[in-house]
Formats: structure tokens, C-alpha cells, sequence
């Protein structure tokens, strides 16, 4: 048996880093502006300390220098710099972090003030570059500048510079894959994606407008006085691409409604005002600062697009990472900043870490606080609210059961009457007859009837009005999986839609008597109307209701309308047939003039012909309250319509 040890070969690890180690190519600019800002910072750090002296009003930033002609882009700062012995440790040493070596020495005074973790960050370079160029000067006392430059191999170069001035100049030689990124247009848009609101001001300069002036000046002879006075004007103020302070890293009480909505608009280019927000403000066991905002959300889910901005030190991280956002938040819109998330050396994707499931639960409690207080202390700006943000609670509740459970007496339900109120509230106002349920109401103690369609269902509606009794409004794609979510928690509940089965509430109590006595008329009825409607399996039932303007109406029982649904859906849209098939019910209403004469004239010998049409007519005035009727049938219905019309008018 043979023992030894691997051997691992140091110029394999710029391809590896160029290939795999970065999912995108744009992510150098993030890198590399950190690495300045990190410089930067611990200047300014090391002068707090007393050990590094600044000129009095010295102002700090990272430049971004874009040379087109000679496919060259520079990155600039005027921070702490670096010895020759500091760039074979930090440099020449691939992975090793000058920022972590840097908190280690004052953790107790500098911690999570730096963005730089990773020492690998700097060979990001080499993603769009052949060759890279360090030109720097370290701010100590008698330092000589060095310049180091390396093409892509394990071999480097390093000697003396000419460099006067402290700080460090990252040049990138850029190759054919990085070209791109020689247009300040897309270097500008990639610049603020990931640094635009790093906390020191970044800038970016063009060269190609200074070499076409060069080359102007040089081939135009006798420029008059007016160009002179022109090259004299001043230059208007340089103004950085980056907001140093952003909205989210201020104490929510420094912040307007105004600044909230400024921000919102700027971030996020969306100019319809948001609903509310939620500030984020953290510091124990972990530090998050954020904003969550509420826009007004579309109610179909399949069209709803939120964006939670992930930083990490005011460096833009990724969007909507579903490890520290709870998923059903994804539908918002909002920037977070968690320093001590544990992220990964490409930055954009999370390592285990107990932290990240305390950070979500965190986020989903302060949720669930604001609209708990919103509930309580403004009900009538909450219940204005709810229409828009019904479908993101919701989705919520569904996905996540702490959240249900810390927000359920805040979920409100539109009714039939324009009103807004919760379960609670809802169930306690039903009239006693109607807190019965169907069936056994032993099994059922109170049952919400709801509503998918108020146009469709609208007779059932009337009829809910004409006894004083309401619905509530349930009609979104997510309304379905929500109620039977409910019904599982909240197990005295049952819902119903409107169309499912007649409640006591809606029935004539006076009229029992007579409905028990003709029970025999019903079913002889019942032959009647299949024969005539041609269908074997129909159900037909006769009620006295309380109403006497609507004559028929059809039912389908709410466990078959659930089954059909959930066909649909796990079955690619469509049900497998024969499989669910509608449980109907046609109910006939006693106290209606077409059904009493119906009863009437229904084995007279000489009125076959108007039983089949009143009998036709009120199976179809009863699909209609139920759902639109196909075009044939809609065609036969109107002309029916027209013929009974006719035979009334002519007294017959």
C-alpha cells in the first residue's frame, strides 16, 4: 500500500476562478471597487486610532477610469495602500484576506466595517483580463511604491514605481471576453447594480473623450478666442453614481413618509406609491437593517413580481435569496443589509448557518407586527389596505404556519355588502338558523358561505340580501387551497360557496307543510324532467324559499366542486373524464308562479307541450345562475324565451 499527498498545482486556479468560481462574469466590479473602499475605510479607521495622520479635509473615493482606445479600465483610491511585503502576503497568497487579517488586529473597534472578506476577490480581474497591473503606495512613513503585474500564469512581476501619491491603481488589460465592459454605458449600469450604495463615493471617467480632443486640438489650426474661453469654463461639479447614505442604514425615526416614498421610486422605478413599509433596524444576536415596502399587488399570483435587494455591507449581494427572505415576502419589494450573513467567496449564495433561519423568522414577526398594529390602532386605513395585500397574507399564511398563527385576527374578508371583517367577526353576526350548516350540524358549527364570481352567482346573491344575510368574497386563484387551509386549523369552520346547498335561513318555514304533503307529486315531477331533458342521473328537488322572484336555481355540492378543481389543477388543466362528475341538484322554487303552475298543469293531457318548455325553460334559468350556458343552448334558451312570450301574451 501506497501513502502520499495530492499534489496541487497553483496555475490551475486563475481558470478555475475564471470558469467556475464567479457565476457572473460582471461580478470583478463589485470585487474590485470593495477591495478600494476597504482601503478607504481602514485609513480612516487607523487615523480614529491615532496611527495614521490625514491631511486636514482630505476627501476619499474610489474612481473607476474607462480607457477604450488602449482596452484598459482602471480602479483608483486614495486608501491606505500597500507595501511590497503587503502584496506577496495578501496578494501572492491567493485566498488570503487582507480585510479578515485586518478585523482580527481590531476586531473590538472595527468589526463588520469591511465588505472584502474573501482574499480571492481581487482575481476576479482575470475573468476579462489577460493582464493586471497593481501600481500602489502604502501610507506608511518611508514607503516605497510598488508596482506588480501578473498575466494570468503563476508567474508575477514586482519592482519599483514611480507612484508619488498614497493609495492603489488596479489596471485591467481587458481581453476579448470582457470588451463589454469598455463601454461606459454598461460599466456605469454594472457599477450601480452592485456599488450603488457603497458607503464611499464612487466615480466614473471616460478617457475616449479626452483622447478625441487631443487628436481635435491637434489637427484644427487658429481656434478663435471663443474656444479659448470655452476650454477655461469650469467644469460643472463631479457628482458620484452611489447614494453614501442610504435610506435604510438611518434610524427610522430620522426617515419622512416623503424620504420612504423618494427612495421607493428611485430604487425600484416603480412611481406608484407603495402601501406602507416596514423599517428594519437590528443589532442582537445579528445585525439586519432593511425596508420592506408593500406595493399594490396584483391578485393574480402567476403575475406578481416582487424584489427584495440583498446587501452585505451596502454592497449589493443578489435578489430575493429565499434562505434569509421567507418566500411568501419574495412578493414585496425592499432592500435588506445583513453583514453577518455567511455568505460564500462568489457572494451571491449562502452557506449553513444558524444565523439565516433566525434572520427569516425575524423578518416574518416584524411582518406580522406591523399589520397587527396597523389592525389595531387605524382598522379603517388596514381594511382600505386589504384588497391589495389580501393575496400576499395569504400566500403567507399557506406557506409558512408560524405566520398564520401570529396574524389570524388580523385576516380580514370582504362581504357581499362592501363590508371588511374578520372570521370572528363574520361568524358571530350570522343569524342562529344560518350558524346551523348543512347536513348533520353537529359536524359543522358555523359555515361561511363565499363567493368566486359575483356576476355569475349574482342570484344567489339576492337571494343572501332579500333575508338580510351576506357572503364573503373569495375569487382569487389562491382563494381555493386558502379556505381549505383554514378549514384545517379552524376546525368549527366549513366553507361553502353560495351555490353549494340552501341554507334554513332561506327557506319558508310556513310553507313546510305543504312541501311535505306533495313529496309524491316531486318525484313523479323528477320522471317527468329527465324524460324531457334527456338526463337519466339529474336531481330535482323542490324547496318553498322565502324569496318568490326566483323560480329555479342549481346546486353542486361543495366536496364535488373541490374534487373537480383539484383535478384541474394536478392534472395539467384539465379533469380526467368521467372521473369527477357534477354532483347537480335543480331546485324548484314552490313559492315561484312558474312552478306552482307547473305543478298544476304538469298531467294534463293537453299541456305536454307547454310542460317541456317550462321545464326546459327553468332548467336553463338555473344553469344560468350557476355558470354561462353554451352557445347552442344560449341560442335554443332565447328563442324559448321568445316563444313563451308569445303564447302568454296570447293568453294561452
Amino acid at each position: 500500500m501506497e501513502k502520499g499527498n495530492l499534489s496541487i498545482h497553483s496555475e490551475n486556479i486563475l481558470p478555475i476562478i475564471k470558469k467556475w468560481l464567479y457565476a457572473d462574469m460582471d461580478i470583478f466590479v463589485r470585487e474590485l471597487v470593495s477591495n478600494g473602499v476597504d482601503a478607504i475605510t481602514k485609513l480612516k479607521k487607523l487615523n480614529e486610532f491615532g496611527e495614521a495622520t490625514l491631511p486636514q479635509g482630505e476627501s476619499f473615493a474610489v474612481r473607476v477610469i474607462v480607457d477604450k482606445p488602449n482596452k484598459q479600465i482602471r480602479f483608483e483610491d486614495n486608501g491606505i495602500g500597500m507595501t511590497a511585503d503587503e502584496i506577496k502576503e495578501y496578494i501572492n497568497q491567493i485566498a488570503f484576506s487582507g480585510a479578515n487579517a485586518f478585523m482580527e488586529k481590531y476586531k473590538d473597534l472595527a468589526e463588520g466595517e469591511f465588505i472584502g472578506h474573501f482574499g480571492l476577490g481581487f482575481y476576479s480581474a482575470f475573468m476579462v483580463a489577460d493582464k493586471v497591473e497593481i501600481d500602489t503606495l502604502s501610507f506608511r512613513e518611508g514607503a516605497a511604491p510598488v508596482r506588480w503585474r501578473c498575466e494570468g500564469g503563476i508567474e508575477y512581476e514586482m519592482e519599483d514605481s514611480d507612484r508619488t501619491t498614497r493609495g492603489t491603481t488596479i489596471t485591467l488589460y481587458i481581453n476579448e471576453s470582457g470588451e463589454e465592459f469598455l463601454e461606459e454605458f454598461t460599466l456605469r449600469g454594472t457599477l450601480t447594480k452592485y456599488c450603488g450604495f457603497v458607503p464611499v463615493p464612487i466615480f466614473i471617467e471616460s478617457e475616449k473623450e479626452e483622447a478625441e480632443e487631443a487628436v481635435v486640438e491637434g489637427t484644427v489650426e487658429g481656434e478663435d478666442a471663443s474656444s479659448e474661453e470655452e476650454k477655461t469654463e469650469e467644469k460643472p461639479e463631479e457628482k458620484p453614481i452611489n447614494d453614501t447614505s442610504p435610506l435604510w442604514i438611518k434610524a427610522p425615526g430620522e426617515c419622512t413618509d416623503d424620504d420612504y416614498k423618494a427612495f421607493y421610486r428611485k430604487v425600484f422605478s416603480d412611481f406608484n406609491e407603495p402601501l406602507f413599509w416596514i423599517h428594519l433596524n437590528m443589532d442582537y444576536p445579528f445585525r439586519l437593517k432593511g425596508i420592506l415596502y408593500f406595493p399594490k399587488l396584483k391578485h393574480d399570483l402567476e403575475y406578481m413580481e416582487g424584489q427584495v435587494k440583498l446587501f452585505n455591507n451596502q454592497v449589493f449581494v443578489a435578489d430575493n435569496i429565499k434562505e434569509v427572505i421567507p418566500e411568501y415576502l419574495l412578493l414585496l419589494k425592499g432592500v435588506m443589509d445583513c453583514p453577518d450573513l455567511p455568505l460564500n467567496v462568489s457572494r451571491s449564495f449562502l452557506q449553513n448557518d444558524a444565523n439565516v433561519k433566525k434572520m427569516s423568522g425575524y423578518i416574518s414577526r416584524k411582518v406580522a407586527d406591523k399589520l397587527n398594529s396597523l389592525f389595531k390602532k387605524d382598522r379603517e386605513t388596514y381594511n382600505g389596505y386589504w384588497d391589495d395585500i389580501a393575496p400576499f397574507i395569504k400566500y403567507g399564511c399557506i406557506k409558512e404556519r408560524d405566520f398564520y398563527d401570529k396574524i389570524k385576527g388580523s385576516l380580514l374578508y370582504k362581504t357581499t355588502d362592501g363590508e371588511y371583517q374578520t372570521l370572528t367577526e363574520f361568524t358571530d353576526a350570522l343569524p342562529e338558523v344560518a350558524q346551523e350548516g348543512f347536513g348533520d350540524s353537529s359536524k359543522v358549527k358555523k359555515t361561511v358561505f363565499y363567493v368566486s364570481n359575483e356576476q355569475v352567482q349574482s342570484q344567489y346573491i339576492k337571494l343572501f340580501k332579500d333575508q338580510g344575510l351576506k357572503a364573503v368574497l373569495l375569487h382569487t386563484n389562491l382563494d381555493a387551497p386558502f379556505i381549505s387551509y383554514l378549514e384545517t386549523y379552524e376546525p368549527d369552520v366549513k366553507f361553502n360557496r353560495i351555490d353549494a346547498d340552501l341554507t334554513d335561513a332561506l327557506k319558508d318555514e310556513t310553507s313546510e307543510e305543504i312541501i311535505k304533503g306533495e313529496e309524491k307529486q316531486y318525484e313523479d315531477l323528477q320522471t317527468q324532467f329527465r324524460k324531457i331533458l334527456g338526463d337519466e342521473k339529474l336531481k330535482l328537488d323542490v324547496q318553498a324559499l322565502k324569496s318568490g322572484g326566483v323560480s329555479s336555481v342549481m346546486l353542486l355540492s361543495e366536496q364535488s366542486r373541490r374534487m373537480q378543481e383539484m383535478s384541474k389543477m394536478f392534472g395539467g388543466g384539465m379533469a380526467m373524464p368521467g372521473m369527477f362528475e357534477d354532483e347537480l341538484t335543480l331546485v324548484l322554487n314552490r313559492n315561484h308562479t312558474l312552478v306552482s303552475t307547473l305543478l298544476v298543469i304538469k298531467d294534463l293531457p293537453d299541456r305536454t307541450e307547454h310542460v317541456e318548455l317550462l321545464a326546459h325553460h327553468l332548467y336553463d334559468l338555473a344553469m344560468l345562475s350557476h355558470k354561462p350556458l353554451p352557445t347552442e343552448q344560449m341560442t335554443a334558451f332565447i328563442a324559448r324565451s321568445n316563444k313563451l312570450l308569445e303564447m302568454a301574451t296570447q293568453g294561452q
